[in-house]
Parts: structure tokens; sequence; C-alpha cells
């Protein structure tokens, strides 16, 4: 191990320590500190010291260069000493890599935590006492793009996902000079473990039948079996793309979306009771009692002409909205609604609002995705949902 030793000018350093701020003291020992530690490396490396003669001589000194460093404490500007060859290399800067690698993680996490680029600029220049530009601050995010794309394109034939919740979220992108409204679609799902996990994202430019055949078309590249149950929200495309698509797989109308729907369809006075009734039906552990608190309920509002409305589409989205009794009475409060999801999206949303406009379809895909695989990092340290017993 190389061994240091320091003449150290007492005087000039009592006069750095009470002329000077702590800052300045703490460079100046590091530098002193640095500067010698790369000497003794060159002296090893050369197997000779300096003004010496020996036969195990490697190479020869070349004198010395000015470096500027930059550390968490700031930049500092160091004496790299140097060998004719060129071949010598001081380890400092390959050891010292590390502060630099945790300076960018910690710059790349603010930014995936919301933290806009300009505020992340005024962090550094704050902790650091070096000015970084926001370009150079979004070009670090890109770092993200092969550990995004990676997760994105993971296989999904390793587990089986029985319950998977879809959904689609509007965001803000700049294209071709233009603001334009595109969806991000979202799929999750809870494991046959019994935890939540993150199935796939994609951006695309609107929420369609085509678009989400598509994706669900990747889904199943990626090796998804077709799951027992899917749940979203009742958008005619999405419907239509996961009959198509999974062929033996029942449909889940989210019954909070459901239940907003058809108290819409009724009048805003008056109708405390009706809630109740309706709220009813969608509490039943069993299909056979949620059949008939859905009798129940058309027998004794049908005669009501303000509620025509609302008992025809009950009666239309119904055998859609109770799929989910038919599973374990366990799964329920988990697999009736897409609440997960939408929290999920909520927790995207604080992200992005940060953003506002995201500068490119890219940049959405890559700071969507690495909050998706935090959110699935935090999944799957936690305990299952519940005992698999």
């Amino acid at each position: 191990m190389t061994q240091l030793q320091f003449n150290l000018n007492m005087d000039h350093l009592k006069d750095s320590v009470m002329n000077s701020n702590i800052d300045a003291v703490v460079k100046s020992t590091i530098v002193l500190v640095l500067n010698e530690y790369m000497e003794k490396e060159r002296d090893e490396y050369l197997k000779v010291p300096a003004y010496d003669r020996s036969g195990e001589r490697r190479d020869y000194r070349n004198g010395y260069y000015e470096r500027d460093f930059m550390m968490s404490i700031g930049k500092i500007k160091l004496r790299v000493p140097r060998t004719r060859s060129g071949d010598f290399s001081p380890s400092v800067f390959e050891r010292y890599k590390r502060c630099d690698k945790a300076l960018i993680l910690s710059m790349l996490e603010m930014v995936v935590n919301g933290v806009s680029t300009r505020k992340v600029k005024n962090i550094v220049e704050e902790l650091c006492g070096e000015s970084v530009s926001k370009s150079f601050v979004s070009s670090l995010t890109e770092k993200l793009d092969p550990l995004v794309r990676e997760w994105a394109n993971r296989p999904l034939n390793t587990a089986y996902y029985p319950y998977v919740f879809v959904d689609a979220m509007y965001i803000k992108v700049r294209e071709h000079h233009k603001v334009v409204s595109k969806a991000v679609y979202i799929a999750t799902a809870i494991t046959e473990h019994n935890q939540r996990a993150v199935l796939g994202l994609k951006v695309s430019h609107e929420e369609c039948y085509e678009a989400w055949q598509a994706f669900l078309q990747e889904l199943i590249k990626r090796g998804l079996q077709s799951p027992k149950l899917i749940i979203s929200d009742a958008h005619p495309g999405l419907k239509k793309a996961i009959k198509k698509e999974f062929v033996g797989t029942s449909w889940q109308r989210c019954t909070v979306h459901f239940k907003k729907n058809l108290i819409d369809k009724m009048p805003k006075k008056n109708m405390a009771e009706v809630k109740v009734d309706l709220k009813r039906i969608f509490d039943a552990v069993k299909v056979e009692d949620a059949r008939k608190f859905k009798e129940e309920f058309i027998h004794r509002y049908e005669k009501n002409p303000k509620l025509e409305k609302v008992i025809d589409a009950l009666e239309d989205g119904f055998d859609d909205g109770i799929q989910f009794l038919n599973e374990p009475t366990k799964y329920h409060m988990y697999t009736r609604t897409t609440n997960s999801l939408e929290r999920l999206n909520e927790e995207v949303r604080r992200r992005e609002k940060v953003i506002r406009i995201f500068p490119n379809t890219q940049s959405a895909f890559r700071l969507i995705g690495a909050v998706l695989m935090d959110y699935e990092e935090k999944q799957e340290k936690k305990r299952p949902l519940f005992s698999t017993n």
C-alpha cells in the first residue's frame, strides 16, 4: 500500500485556518493529500525513488501537469505527476470517480422524482460551488435510456399474472415545434405470489383500438399469458382489443367508473337513498346476491322516469361489472377497480407536472419508465397483499 509522508508549513496552515473559510481549508488539505498520494504512486510505478539509480527502473519522471477535478466539495486543482512514456496513470481519478458517479446518480434521482432540470442545476451549484447547464443535466438523464429500455422489454414468461390492470393517461409533448397531447398506456398486475408488478409502458399518439391492440400485442410477444381477469374502464377501443387479443379472459369493468357513470345519469337532488341501493349491488360477496340486489333495485325504481337511463345502463353493464365476484373473496377488494393503477398514475402525474411539457416522446418514455421501475422495485420489497394459505 502506498505510504504517505507530509512536510507541512504550520504557519501557512494556521494562517489558512484563521483567515479563510473552512471550505478553503478542506480543499487545500485534500489537494495536499491527493498530490502526495499521486507522487508516491509514481515512485512505486517506477520502482525507484527520485534521483536514485536502479536496474529495475521502468520509466523516467517527466514533470507534472495541472488538472481540475470536480468533487462534492467543489472543484480542486491537482498537480498530476507524469512519466516520459505516458503509461503511468494515477489511481486517484479512478478511485474518486465514484464520487462523480454518486453525484450523477443523485442528479438522476432528483429528475426522476420530479425535480426540474433548472432546480437540479441550482442544487448542484449550491452543493459543489460549480455551475452546470440545464442541457448538461438533461443529457445525464439520457443515461437512463438503456436501463429503461431493458426493463421495458424484459420477458414476462417467467411468472404468471392472473389479474392485469390497464389504463391510459395523457401528457403534453413537443413535436415538430408544436405541443401535442399523447396517451401513455400502462399495464400493472397482481402476481401469483400476490404482489403488485408493472408489466409495460407505451407512449402513443391517441387512445384508440389500434393503439391498445398494439400495446397488448407487445405484452403477449414478451410472454404474457392470458390472465384470469383484465380490469379497466369501458373505453370502446380497449374493450375491443382485450376481446381480440385475450380470448377466454374475462373483462372486469372498474366498478368505481361504472358507478360514477350511473350516478352522472341521476338527477342532482334527492338521490341519496338511490345511491345507497346502487352501492349495495356492487358490495355483494356472491354473484347470486349481486343479481338479487340488482333486480330489487330495478323493481323499486323502474316506475321513476328520471331513473330510466340509469336502469338501462345498469342492465347493459351489470355482467361486466361483477366478474370479480367469480374470483376468491380475498381478491375482491383488489380486482373490482383500477384504483391501484389510478394511484400509480397520480404518482406519475405528480412527477410529470414539474416538467409540464416533455421535449420529445423519448424523454417522456424515459422519465415515466424510471418512475415505474422505482415503483416496482418498492413493491418487490413489500409483503404480499395477503397470505397464499
